[in-house]
């Protein structure tokens, strides 16, 4: 069988919980941050786990996580 190839821009936005779960940042944390409150932007910045429907097609794009 040949090496699966990784999907490089998959793998700059999620990464692997030590349990196995995949991990990703929250949206909405670029720019235009002036008028949204400090404890919105806070809970911008931590990371939640990808959604069950979606965590396939994660997995997909990277076989070796």
């Amino acid at each position: 069988m040949p090496k699966l190839k990784t999907r490089k821009a998959a793998a700059k936005r999620f990464r692997a919980t030590g349990s196995g779960k995949i991990v990703r940042r929250k949206a909405f944390k670029n720019h235009l941050l002036q008028h949204k409150s400090s404890t919105r932007k806070r809970t911008l910045s931590k990371m939640v786990v990808v959604n069950e429907r979606d965590e396939e097609n994660v997995r997909l794009m990277l076989p070796y996580l």
